[in-house]
């Protein structure tokens, strides 16, 4: 499983990702950094089949309209800490490795998983 994580997630979940074994970038590591656009983070995820993580909704809209990015994965917490970010990660990095065996987009919140058909 691959992870591109979107500029509105912090740098600290990328290489939390990448501690727990999974090829992550995050927009910072890209050439324009934080100024790449949704559609060429879209080009990348499908390039490079990785699972896109951010809170922006548009991807969720892009996704249900012409099937990109490659996955997604949905962050909607509303305002979170760092800490509790990654402590929700922690507990739930193994289920949604799972559940992206077989899934292409999903949501997490604080207390939920959604799985989107």
């Amino acid at each position: 499983m691959k992870f591109l994580v979107d500029a509105q997630l912090p740098v600290r979940l990328a290489r939390f990702l990448e501690s727990a074994g999974y090829d992550t970038i995050h927009t910072k590591d890209l050439p324009q950094r934080n100024a790449t656009t949704d559609v060429e983070i879209n080009a990348i995820s499908i390039q490079e089949s990785r699972i896109v993580v951010t809170k922006d909704r548009d991807f969720f809209d892009s996704f249900l309209i012409r099937q990109e990015p490659y996955k997604l994965l949905l962050v909607t917490t509303g305002n979170i800490t760092n800490t509790e970010l990654e402590a929700l990660f922690v507990n739930n990095l193994a289920q949604l490795a799972g559940l992206f065996a077989q899934h292409v987009l999903i949501e997490i919140s604080r207390n939920a998983i959604i799985v989107h058909q």
